[in-house]
């Protein structure tokens, strides 16, 4: 069955895979959906035999169905190799009677590898499907892992450049570092004088100028992008839930058809929408825990109804979550009001005018499935604790907030069904708070400003080895120096593409 992808907002339908993916964002602004979200056509016994790239092919076929059988195994072999420290690509750890999906075992040591070590090749397959004649632009903003993660896999790919801005005082140190040390002659990185949803608002802007796209095609460029708003970046990550899921039941820990829930620590939405797709695929996953730090703008929506980005924003010791404008949650609010684009657009011009929308109490009713929580820094840092005290096992202070939320959940529900938190970042990624958490704030206080000797701290906490994407970093060359203030950003990509051609 053909798959094709329409926008959320109604200005475009009967696009391809391969369109999708290399638009990025659709014409009217809008986020392209597949109509229908296909059914999996291999059964739980056949999917838990499979390796982690098998399951890729038998879940992505399911979408990119203008991608040839030899064009996507193409795609998958050269993504998912030795590039992953584990030949597991995702492994399951159990440890406090929770099962952490591991997927930080990539080049960069977050979650955003699963989706972008592909990304690189299903576009330059896609440009190719399609005669693509320009230069692929990459316009990307991060709040701190999607950054290092795309310019890793697009350093110095044919046919492509890419431009990544990040809120220069809401990353952490290592994430800073690996994208200002990122090699690559098609590669920029630009702090600015923002938090993440200024240089995401800042990014949509540039790809809704029309005059500005003319100006970049009399160039022989054209936009594109590397966020969760790219159905060629969600689609990837679909494939890790319906993977460990099998996994649990090849490993006897699950009856056929037993239900599991899935707890997601959660900023744009993309990651846990992800496993909202496998459960409609077929998977059986009951509740879907989103859990959200301090700025606990999802939590209020669900709690609430109403989505409300006009309060404080707060840096937080899990920064990729530091977010008030969940972009992917647009793709949620158009499938629970049955696929009206025309509400769904309704609610995005509200939201851009008055920085808040409300749902119907029909849409309310169809998001049944997931159930919100949120917790703060200090629950965060006594739950890393708690796991850490308990069982010897170190998570980051983002897997920390989905377990403070998940314990939050049993304590409220009752609820002891099998869980599967997706663990998004490797401790050794926020290594100054994860230290803190287990150790206090005094402890080892002379170590607090070298973020290298809080390193060996959690190396000596989790008696885990310094991943090699760390050990690069030492004394690794800074390589980008550019800042800009959120107006400035079209004017930046300008001045890039200026200075390149003298």
């Amino acid at each position: 069955m053909e798959v094709l992808y329409g926008s959320t907002r109604g200005g475009e339908s009967g696009v391809t895979a391969s369109q999708a993916i290399l638009r990025g964002l659709a014409k009217d602004g809008g986020l392209f959906m597949p109509d229908p979200i296909p059914a999996l056509d291999n059964s739980i016994d056949e999917l838990a035999g499979m390796t982690y790239q098998e399951t890729a092919y038998a879940v992505m076929k399911q979408f990119l169905t203008d991608f040839t059988e030899e064009e996507l195994k193409y795609c998958i072999s050269h993504a998912y190799d030795d590039k992953f420290d584990t030949e597991e690509i995702a492994p399951i750890t159990e440890a406090d009677g929770i099962c952490f999906l591991e997927l930080f075992h990539g080049k960069t040591i977050a979650f955003k590898d699963m989706a972008l070590s592909i990304l690189p090749y299903l576009m330059t397959v896609s440009a190719k499907k399609n005669h693509v004649k320009n230069e692929i632009v990459i316009l990307t903003a991060t709040s701190g892992d999607t950054g290092k993660a795309a310019m890793a896999g697009f350093a110095d790919v044919p046919g492509t450049r890419i431009i990544v801005f990040y809120p220069k005082n809401g990353v952490s140190r290592v994430q800073e570092l690996q994208m200002l040390t990122q090699k690559g002659g098609n590669t920029t990185v630009v702090g600015i004088d923002g938090n993440f949803d200024d240089a995401q608002s800042g990014v949509k802007k540039i790809f809704e100028d029309k005059e500005f796209a003319k100006e970049l095609e009399e160039k022989g460029l054209q936009l594109s992008s590397a966020n969760s708003i790219n159905i060629g970046r969600l689609i990837p990550q679909v494939v890790y839930y319906v993977y460990a899921y099998a996994k649990l039941y090849a490993r006897g820990e699950l009856k056929k058809g037993e239900r599991v829930n899935v707890a997601v620590p959660t900023g744009n939405f993309g990651n846990i929408l992800a496993a909202y797709i496998a459960k409609q695929m077929g998977i059986p996953f009951d509740r879907l825990i989103c859990a959200s730090n301090d700025n606990r703008v999802l939590y209020d929506f669900f709690t609430t109804g109403t989505y409300d980005r006009n309060r404080e924003f707060i840096l937080t010791t899990s920064p990729s979550m530091d977010i008030l404008i969940s972009s992917n949650l647009e793709r949620l609010l158009y499938l629970s009001c049955k696929r009206d684009a025309a509400k769904t657009k309704e609610l995005m011009q509200e939201l851009s005018q008055s920085g808040k929308y409300s749902v119907t109490s029909e849409m309310k009713a169809f998001m049944s499935d997931f159930y919100a929580g949120y917790a703060g820094m200090r629950e965060n840092a006594a739950e890393i604790r708690k796991i850490y005290e308990d069982t010897g096992y170190l998570i980051d202070t983002h897997t920390g907030v989905a377990a403070a939320v998940y314990e939050a959940y049993k304590r409220e529900t009752g609820d002891q069904k099998k869980t599967i938190i997706a663990s998004t970042a490797s401790p050794y990624k926020f290594a100054g708070s994860v230290v803190e958490a287990v150790r206090g704030k005094q402890a080892d206080a002379a170590a607090s400003s070298d973020e290298f000797a809080r390193i060996e701290q959690v190396r000596e906490l989790s008696g885990v080895k310094i991943p090699q994407a760390i050990e690069e970093l030492r004394g690794a060359t800074i390589l980008h120096n550019r800042q800009c203030g959120p107006k400035e950003m079209k004017e930046t990509v300008k001045s890039i593409f200026s200075n390149e051609k003298k």
